[in-house]
């Protein structure tokens, strides 16, 4: 177990501690570029390529899909009635609960851990992710912007088209053409490594502010969503690799677009930074022990 551990574990921190080391040598790294790159085109591709390839039930895929919905919205229902309670502005502390960064760090420990069906799978729990940021995300931290700016925002998101090409292939089971296929395959191969590093870059630029309440809102994302996630995959009778996709997706830390958001929209842009900051480093413990207790659950 040990060894599976170190096997799984070993790629995201040697990834991620790339990209921290990069930036900390003063080596210039275009996150903007390589941000839209992995979005626009890698992570397409990669979602195309991978479901090009599995073999996956539709029903549990829609079962992964709602076990992260259930997580945001019982996160937001929970998260609300706390932040309310301790006196705080939702506006500034509710998406970080809300969204986690099941895609640069989901994806990768999805592949490592259950394979390309565990990614398969983890794809699922990332198109939730992204559709509730680009709707529900951006409605919380902008009263400016309208319905048709926020839908106008989702529309243009490449990983939309990528997710219903994928959905229909799955479906229909149909076969890419080989050209096709070995096109997607390569383009989609850059995807979770730049994942890896950029959340090292990012990490490496943050700064740790009021630490105590980071920690605490830290502790609900990470631990609030390991015991949300558990509870959605057995009230959906998951099972397999996909009860411990919903798990792990579940327990991720807070997503760094939340981070953006809030600069962008002047939303306590420097906490929001240590809640990414401060919620990595504790999925970072917290990860592998809960790896001990799926992996074993996920075995035929």
């Amino acid at each position: 177990m040990f060894a599976e551990l170190i096997a799984i574990m070993a790629p995201l921190f040697i990834g991620t501690a790339i990209g921290y080391v990069w930036v900390r040598s003063g080596t210039d790294y275009p996150s903007e570029f390589v941000s839209r790159a992995v979005m626009n085109i890698a992570t397409p591709c990669l979602i195309v390529s991978v479901m090009a390839r599995v073999e996956v039930e539709p029903r549990i895929m829609g079962g992964v899909a709602l076990a992260a919905g259930f997580v945001i919205v019982s996160m937001l229902v929970l998260g609300y009635g706390l932040i309310r309670w301790l006196k705080l502005d939702p506006i500034r502390y509710l998406p970080s609960l809300l969204f986690p960064n099941n895609g640069n760090l989901g994806l990768p420990l999805c592949l490592f851990a259950f394979g390309e069906t565990g990614l398969a799978l983890a794809m699922a729990s990332f198109m939730v992710m992204m559709l509730s940021t680009f709707t529900l995300g951006i409605m919380l931290v902008s009263r400016a912007e309208g319905l048709g700016a926020r839908l106008g925002a989702l529309v243009r998101q490449p990983v939309l088209y990528a997710m219903v090409v994928a959905v229909a292939l799955l479906v229909t089971d149909t076969d890419l053409p080989r050209w096709l296929g070995n096109t997607v395959d390569l383009m989609g191969g850059f995807a979770i490594p730049l994942m890896l590093m950029t959340l090292g870059v990012s990490l490496a630029r943050l700064k740790l502010v009021a630490w105590r309440r980071s920690l605490l809102f830290s502790s609900i994302r990470v631990l609030g969503g390991l015991g949300l996630g558990y509870l959605a995959a057995l009230l959906l009778g998951l099972e397999g690799e996909a009860l411990g996709v919903a798990v792990l997706q579940g327990a991720m830390p807070v997503a760094i677009f939340n981070y953006l958001l809030a600069l962008r929209y002047d939303r306590a842009p420097q906490e929001v930074a240590a809640m990414v900051l401060m919620s990595t480093l504790l999925a970072f413990l917290v990860l592998p022990i809960v790896l001990v207790l799926v992996l074993p659950l996920a075995s035929p």
